[in-house]
């Protein structure tokens, strides 16, 4: 019986792990989608959110058969129950993908912002690397790595700061620019609530390490 669990835990890791490369790679295609304001690969990030929710309602199906077909405890049940709610963390992030390509497509060839466009691009970058780093920590059940993600989260926060000042100035200094500016704004907000989605994903796998539940947000307050 142990190693009939033990393979289906294994099975949970690898499709876990599976969806977040997937929501990863999505993330970083809908903001260079953005920046380049290509409606076609937009589009295709859209449609691809049903296989993203699919995902996690398998993974989610999967957990609850284990728990009640193993009724596992300690350790064992704390693995299962962090799959369990950083799914669901996943699948948030995913609409964010979703939701910064639905702004793609509503973009209709506004006067662009060339620094504020980099600074998307490369925080953008930053939180897409971000999802990737938290899944190989909880593959390695490395609870130190996922706390120090908190410092990283911090920089993304300060990121997208900058961009809602830089966006601010803009609309200030050029009306035509007022659009894009705002386009801006929406987005930037939706990296902001990423990386504090991975900082979420990140207090499980200290949860699922340790057994502690600990804060890695506690001053985290809304983007506008």
């Amino acid at each position: 019986m142990r190693q009939y669990f033990d393979d289906e835990l294994a099975d949970l890791d690898t499709s876990f792990k599976e969806m977040g490369l997937l929501v990863s790679e999505t993330l970083d295609e809908a903001v260079q989608a953005f920046l380049d304001h290509d409606r076609v690969v937009a589009q295709d990030i859209i449609e691809r959110d049903k296989a993203i929710n699919q995902r996690e309602i398998a993974i989610e199906k999967k957990s609850f058969e284990m728990i009640a077909l193993y009724q596992p405890v300690t350790t064992d049940l704390r693995e299962i129950m962090t799959v369990l709610k950083a799914v669901s963390v996943l699948e948030r992030i995913g609409d964010n993908a979703r939701n910064i390509a639905t702004s793609t497509i509503h973009v209709k060839g506004n006067k662009r912002v060339a620094e504020i466009e980099k600074t998307i691009g490369s925080t953008g970058s930053v939180v897409a690397k971000m999802v990737s780093q938290v899944l190989d920590y909880y593959v390695n059940d490395d609870a130190v790595a996922a706390e120090g993600i908190s410092e990283v989260a911090s920089g993304v926060s300060d990121a997208t700061r900058h961009i809602r000042e830089l966006s601010i100035d803009a609309s200030k200094a050029d009306p035509e620019q007022v659009t894009a500016a705002t386009d801006y704004l929406v987005v930037a907000g939706y990296l902001k609530r990423t990386s504090d989605y991975v900082t979420d994903i990140a207090e499980w796998i200290i949860y699922k390490r340790t057994g502690k539940i600990v804060e890695l947000n506690p001053g985290t307050s809304s983007f506008i």
